[in-house]
């Protein structure tokens, strides 16, 4: 992740998409023959990684959802994961 700068665009690498399965309660990273079950925060953040938004805005806007601040360095971080994992690219 430090290669990247917050003002790169993410999104879900195709053809995973994001799910909210209602009789688990949870999010769903859904990928060609894997089913990967999320927390709050890694669907939230997933959720927010569509192309359109920067790291920073994805940044801003999950402080101001959850009433924190310094959350930057943990999205940092979980993005980089998620980016090895094959869960996320860089919009070119």
């Amino acid at each position: 992740m430090s290669l990247w700068t917050l003002s790169e665009r993410l999104r879900l690498r195709s053809p995973g998409r994001i799910k909210y399965d209602k009789v688990r309660q949870m999010e769903l990273l859904l990928q060609p023959e894997r089913i990967i079950e999320l927390n709050e925060a890694a669907g939230a953040i997933l959720r927010l990684c569509d192309g359109q938004r920067t790291i920073e805005q994805i940044i801003e806007e999950l402080e101001a959802k959850y009433g924190q601040s310094g959350l930057k360095d943990d999205i940092v971080e979980f993005c980089a994961v998620a980016a090895e994992k094959g869960w996320l690219e860089l919009c070119r």
